[in-house]
């Protein structure tokens, strides 16, 4: 629903459907989603429990899933979520064959590669969320190391959306510099933001049950670059084909997006240390596809 709400403030869709099996939550939210409409761009909402309204539509984002408990691993989520994505992938593509899919449910990885098989749609038309939120929240810790705007730091967190993520520090730079030469620089700085990174979200379960608006953030950020074709460079999930030697496995990695969806996967120069820590996140999820 926080994603609902970012796409509304955003004046990008000009409808929306919300589909739940909760028909009178999700109407309750359609009402007083309604209400604010006065002061948005125009759009049609529609809470329902019917795949059939998802008819023409161009982007499905999947957040359908258990949530994460404190004390959890994304990964643990693995067998309740993988029977809820078996229920939904083909009744939306009954429904919305040409939609592009979007997982964001966890894991991610696991769920995207196991959602592209059942969809069996043309490449790059299912892809998940991955460590788009993971590189944003390492963009702005090491903002705050190095004292410059998040927007002028230019690197990734890869592979999986989880423990065994990444940070890629050979290619990243800030103002065209290299990070590894920025004046300021240290390696302790850099781990130290990428570790606050990537226990962020256990930490905000810890505190308040789940996280909101970050990825709700994220989200609207990547429907809005399809909407308007932006072809936008981000790390996203998506199966790999012989990406540094790896196949048959969903990781983030640099993507091209835009209207069709993941145009094309970027195969950037990569460490032989960070090329290890890549198989090193294959072998993780591979054990639980």
């Amino acid at each position: 629903m926080t994603t609902a709400y970012a796409l509304l403030l955003r004046g990008i869709p000009t409808e929306l459907v919300l589909l739940s099996r909760d028909i009178d939550r999700i109407k309750g939210e359609d009402l007083d989603l309604e209400h604010g409409q006065p002061f948005m761009e125009k759009c049609t909402v529609i809470g329902t429990d019917d795949y059939a309204q998802l008819k023409n539509t161009d982007v499905v984002i999947v957040t359908a899933g258990a949530p994460q408990k404190p004390g959890e691993t994304r990964l643990d989520l693995t067998a309740k979520n993988k029977a809820i994505i078996d229920d939904i992938i083909p009744k939306i593509k009954a429904n919305a064959p040409q939609a592009l899919v979007m997982l964001v449910s966890n894991p991610v990885d696991v769920l995207t590669y196991h959602a592209a098989k059942l969809f069996d749609g043309r490449p790059g038309q299912v892809f998940g969320s991955g460590t788009l939120l993971d590189t944003s929240r390492f963009r702005f810790h090491l903002s705050e190391a190095l004292n410059v705007n998040s927007r002028s730091i230019h690197t990734y967190i890869l592979g999986e959306h989880g423990d065994s993520s990444f940070p890629a520090l050979s290619s990243a730079s800030v103002g065209g510099q290299p990070l590894l030469s920025l004046e300021g620089f240290s390696l302790e700085k850099v781990m130290e933001a990428y570790e606050k990174a990537r226990s962020a979200a256990y930490t905000i379960i810890q505190g308040k049950g789940a996280t909101y608006y970050g990825i709700a953030t994220v989200l609207s950020h990547i429907v809005a670059s399809i909407e308007r074709d932006t072809r936008s460079v981000m790390p996203l999930s998506v199966p790999l084909h012989n990406y540094h030697g790896i196949s048959d496995v969903s990781l983030s990695v640099p993507v091209i997006l835009g209207r069709e969806g993941v145009v094309r996967t970027l195969e950037i120069a990569l460490s032989d240390e960070e090329k290890q820590k890549l198989q090193h996140s294959a072998d993780t999820i591979r054990q639980y596809l």
